[in-house]
């Protein structure tokens, strides 16, 4: 699975989009992010562990604690996945206006009856 589609997956689950969310301002232990979310920090750990597969968020393991913070390459790489489809949209979108603007104009030139206005 592309590393972008496994990122949609994981944001799916509005905990691990809170969990993110709380990771923006830093890094923060899972017992300080298990403190600040409505489950119980297995829990938080699983979640955590979905969202690093994910390349969303990495940790670090100081003495018993596991630091977590939001991983700036995971994050990078579906930014410009969107970036790329909002592109693509943008220029179908522009196609589109294009196209319709072109048959105003043909339209706009000719009467009722399908002849052309004189000048």
């Amino acid at each position: 699975m592309e590393t972008y589609q496994t990122a949609f997956a994981a944001l799916a689950d509005p905990t691990r989009r809170s969990l993110l969310e709380l990771l923006r301002d830093g890094p923060l232990t899972v017992a300080d992010l298990a403190s600040r979310m409505p489950v119980s920090r297995p829990a938080v750990s699983q979640h955590l562990a979905v969202l690093s597969e994910a390349r969303l968020v990495t940790h670090e393991r100081a003495g018993t604690r596991h630091i977590y913070r939001a991983d700036g390459e995971g994050l990078e790489a579906l930014r410009q996945y969107l970036e790329g489809m909002w592109g693509d949209m943008l220029s179908q979108f522009a196609a589109a206006a294009g196209e319709e603007q072109r048959k105003t104009k043909s339209k706009s030139g000719r009467r009722r009856d399908g002849r052309r206005k004189k000048r």
